[in-house]
């Protein structure tokens, strides 16, 4: 998807107040406070706490003119200037939450509380997990998971991540599979056992991805539930059922 010039700029962190009263210059040129504000459609005293906030961010300069002052915009580069310190900010941040921030949440954070069940509803819920999934085992570095899933869920799961399987087999991620009820398509780096389906299996699906376990159902009309735990004790006991009962079919 292609990005716009007004999102370009808003990227660099201009509002789009900022971004009309920026382009108002370009075209005027050197100008007081009132044209600006008639050119940019924006009230006098809006449009004067705005400029104040351009000139701090380097894009547009002042110059007295008897009791007033005029307004010019900069030479466009400047903006090249602004996304690149924000480039190195945002490196930096990124670089302070994997070594520092992160770390240190984790290792405050307590054993258990109810912050470690989150719920979901809806598709919206459903593609979460799913790219959780991917991402928690990719930063694990096994790149494996495993899966429960019933017949009458299958058709349901992938509706919002069609690209799911593909996605999976690219990042290098295998998956065994206990499918309850006949069906189920054959991929790559997946591993499928059977079990038998009884008349009354609800739909259900649990994906078991050590520290967490995700489970997924269906209520009225087909809409999705969603559950995550993040306990690496509730993981490990759900990994140990699922092992013992893989070996046995």
């Amino acid at each position: 998807m292609t990005t716009s010039k007004s999102d370009a700029l808003g990227q660099l962190g201009l509002d789009k107040r900022q971004v009309g009263i920026y382009r108002a210059l370009h075209k005027l040129g050197p100008a007081s406070i009132r044209d600006i504000a008639t050119e940019a459609g924006v009230n006098r005293g809006t449009t004067y706490e705005t400029l104040k906030h351009l000139v701090t961010m380097g894009l547009v300069s002042y110059l007295p003119k008897g009791r007033r002052r005029v307004f010019q915009a900069e030479d466009p580069e400047r903006l090249l200037s602004l996304g690149e310190s924000r480039q190195q900010a945002l490196a930096q941040a990124m670089d302070d939450l994997r070594r520092d921030i992160i770390p240190a949440l984790k290792q405050s954070r307590t054993e258990f509380s109810p912050g470690n069940v989150r719920f979901y509803e809806g598709d919206d819920g459903v593609e979460l997990v799913l790219r959780d999934i991917l991402d928690s085992t990719v930063r694990s570095g096994k790149k494996q998971y495993s899966v429960i899933s019933t017949k009458t869920l299958r058709e349901h799961l992938y509706r919002p991540f069609p690209n799911f399987t593909r996605t999976r087999v690219q990042k290098g991620i295998h998956v065994r599979v206990l499918a309850v009820g006949e069906g189920g398509d054959d991929a790559e780096l997946a591993e499928r056992k059977w079990l038998p389906a009884g008349a009354g299996t609800d739909a259900s699906y649990i994906a078991i991805y050590p520290p967490k376990v995700a489970m997924i159902t269906l209520a009225d009309r087909n809409y999705p539930v969603v559950v995550i735990i993040d306990s690496a004790a509730i993981a490990s006991t759900q990994q140990l059922l699922f092992d013992t009962l893989w070996q046995l079919l």
